[in-house]
């Protein structure tokens, strides 16, 4: 028994249709699934057959299939003229064997396809972040880390139209063999935690009801629906929920994407333009005929009529677009409906933007060892695209000329929110983070570090900062002036003064909230870096420093400077407060717009791999992986991973990240710095 489970409407019923103006079929085969025997005879699709032969003036055929797969293979060789079929069989026929959609089923709401969205609590930052109108703000950048709750494995709305959206839109990026279905389950938890909750059939928090349940009982922060979930459970019918919130502590957030009715499907290889257009309206007239509409209810289960939904991509678009990201779907669906969905993994060639020198004095530093290693761990060729800036990186990436560009930390950050790029990895500090901290230091006797140490909720250190003496570790430094005013500025504790797209405006902003004295050193000067921040608090030149978080250690403790403040017992004399915000290492950027799943997947793997390579000098030497365990004895030193990350990239490793947990708390922070963006533009000249 055909069944169907998507819903919505693109068009109405066109003008009455006469089929003797539109010329005459010869036939028509239609693919569908029949049984044996009927216990209702009203059921026996043999009654639509019937009906079709008489409009049609023409012998009508039933072809029995006995899955989805035989549908389209039925379609694809021609046993079949057109065939009814869900959306993910639907889709699999048009990606892999370019079927086309006919018309489509509509649903008692009158669509032909439901909406995918996501629902947030109304307090949440999620929330705010799409209702503030805010340039810089993105709430599904803040869904990373948060807990999720999915209707359950695989299901359209409530994990592949959303998750397939994040994915391609490089939110979030795959974790584990690009080719599995199963790496899904590992993509969200990275990129939310592992407390999401996926439910099985027959769990609490299963199917839409279970979702928004899950949501409204705190057991997550995000409920994965459809568009019509909020309204059907928690407002037409609350009363029945008790478990529900009112309406007002609910957000929802915009579409992922349309999951589409059950489409008529036909090739058009084997089936002619007048043909498909003379099935199409008869269809259509269905609902317009007695007969029609009674099998419309007992056989094909569209009560309210098939409809003309215009191309396949209009039909099927939003839905391809997510659900084609996610991590295995072809090959899930191939088995799923028993056809072949081979598919090519990565693009070729495979392009990195990269600054190259005419000559390497260290060959070893030459940046063509890293693309000819990719190459052999990808199977695909890797070049080289030159650049000479960073702000060449992010044009080459948004106009397609290159795939990945290695970038500081601004200049990903322009790229991220200027233009739509998105972090793949990132290198690793010497401490083995991807990140330093912004913060500030004071004297263990000032009033600002009473007020932070007291475990009083009146009392606030960075309330304290003003008229104060700042030291800063130089002009636009990014812990010593960029993060901590960021921060100052976007939680009300300074005010902008001056024009608010002149990033000149900062230092008027200084002076004002602190005052005139404060110490914005130039390189060079006696207290630039951020030693020279620490030293010029150290020595009375001013009252907070703002460094990054591992400056007193590497000062005070190991290099012991005889211009450290100690306590009479031998303590610290400082008192470190909160940080400010992260500021990232230099991550491998992309163009999700311009690079597929599959390619950027693949990348991860290979860069990844490296981390654990390393050259082992037995015999004639060879590259040992102490992850992985593999032998590579094919290659040369400067090719192994340990050659590589340390002469090329200058970092001891690389890991995997997402756009926003690399760069979040970073952007919450500069963004409020006034004329942060134009800054950037013009220091990295694009």
């Amino acid at each position: 028994m055909l069944m169907f489970s998507f819903s919505g409407c693109l068009g109405d019923v066109s003008d009455e249709n006469d089929v003797d103006e539109l010329g005459q079929i010869d036939s028509l085969v239609v693919a569908y699934e029949v049984r044996d025997t009927y216990t209702n005879i009203d059921d026996n699709p043999q009654r639509f057959a019937d009906y079709l032969e008489e409009k049609l003036n023409a012998p009508v055929e039933l072809y029995a299939v006995d899955s989805e797969g035989a549908s389209i293979e039925a379609l694809r060789f021609g046993h079949a003229d057109i065939a009814f079929m869900d959306g993910g069989s639907a889709w699999v026929g048009w990606q892999q064997y370019d079927l086309a959609v006919l018309a489509s089923e509509t649903k008692p709401d009158g669509r032909t396809w439901y909406g995918a969205r996501a629902v947030v609590h109304a307090d949440s930052d999620m929330a705010q972040a799409h209702l503030d109108d805010d340039l810089y703000t993105d709430p599904f950048s803040l869904f990373q880390g948060k807990t999720s709750c999915h209707t359950g494995w695989l299901k359209s709305a409530g994990m592949l139209l959303p998750m397939g959206y994040l994915i391609g839109n490089g939110y979030a990026n795959v974790i584990g063999d690009p080719n599995t279905v199963e790496s899904m389950r590992n993509t969200i938890y990275a990129f939310f935690n592992e407390e999401a909750s996926i439910p099985e059939s027959g769990d609490t928090y299963y199917s839409y009801k279970g979702a928004l349940k899950c949501l409204s009982e705190d057991r997550g922060d995000i409920a994965f629906v459809a568009d019509t979930t909020l309204d059907y459970y928690c407002v037409d019918r609350a009363d029945s929920n008790s478990w529900c919130l009112d309406e007002s502590q609910y957000v929802e957030l915009p579409l992922f994407g349309r999951a589409p009715g059950h489409p008529v499907m036909y090739n058009p290889e084997t089936m002619s333009d007048e043909k498909a257009d003379i099935v199409r309206k008869v269809l259509v007239d269905m609902e317009n005929n007695d007969e029609g509409e009674d099998i419309l209810d007992d056989i094909i289960n569209s009560p309210s009529g098939i409809v003309d939904v215009g191309t396949t991509e209009d039909h099927l678009g939003t839905y391809s677009a997510a659900i084609r990201n996610i991590p295995g779907i072809q090959a899930y669906y191939g088995g799923k409906y028993g056809v072949n969905t081979s598919v090519s993994p990565t693009k070729d060639p495979i392009v990195i933007a990269y600054e190259v020198r005419d000559t390497y004095e260290n060959i070893d530093a030459n940046p063509q060892i890293l693309a000819d290693r990719l190459s052999k761990k990808l199977g695909v060729s890797v070049e080289l695209y030159d650049v000479s800036s960073e702000g060449a990186i992010i044009e080459a990436l948004r106009f397609g000329h290159a795939d990945i560009g290695f970038m500081d930390g601004g200049a990903a950050w322009v790229g991220w929110k200027e233009y739509g790029l998105s972090a793949l990895a990132a290198d690793l500090k010497p401490d083995g983070r991807s990140w330093y901290g912004a913060q500030a230091y004071v004297r263990a006797d000032s009033d600002m570090a009473q007020a932070f140490l007291d475990d009083d909720d009146s009392t606030d250190p960075f309330a304290l900062f003003e008229g104060k003496t700042s030291c800063h570790t130089g002009w636009l430094k990014s812990a010593g002036m960029l993060l901590p005013m960021g921060y100052l500025i976007g939680n009300g504790y300074a005010e902008v003064i001056g024009d608010p797209n002149d990033v000149a405006s900062l230092r008027s902003t200084i002076f004002n909230f602190f005052n005139e004295d404060a110490s914005i050193p130039e390189s060079g000067d006696f207290y630039y870096s951020y030693e020279g921040a620490l030293r010029c608090l150290s020595e009375d030149r001013g009252d907070i420093a703002f460094i990054a978080d591992t400056t007193y250690d590497y000062n005070c403790v190991q290099k012991q400077r005889n211009w450290c403040l100690e306590n009479e017992d031998g303590s610290s004399g400082y008192v470190a407060l909160p940080l400010f915000g992260k500021a990232p290492s230099h991550p491998v950027m992309y163009n999700p717009e311009m690079m597929d799943m599959y390619t950027r997947a693949a990348i991860l793997n290979a860069l990844m791999d490296m981390n654990g390579e390393e050259w082992i000098d037995e015999g004639a030497g060879y590259c040992y992986n102490k992850i992985t365990h593999d032998v590579d004895r094919e290659i040369t030193p400067n090719m192994c991973g340990d050659s590589i990350l340390d002469e090329i990239l200058n970092t001891g490793g690389l890991i995997a990240v997402n756009t926003q947990e690399h760069m979040g708390s970073y952007s919450d922070s500069i963004s409020n710095v006034p004329g942060i963006a134009a800054y950037f533009d013009g220091k990295y000249d694009i």
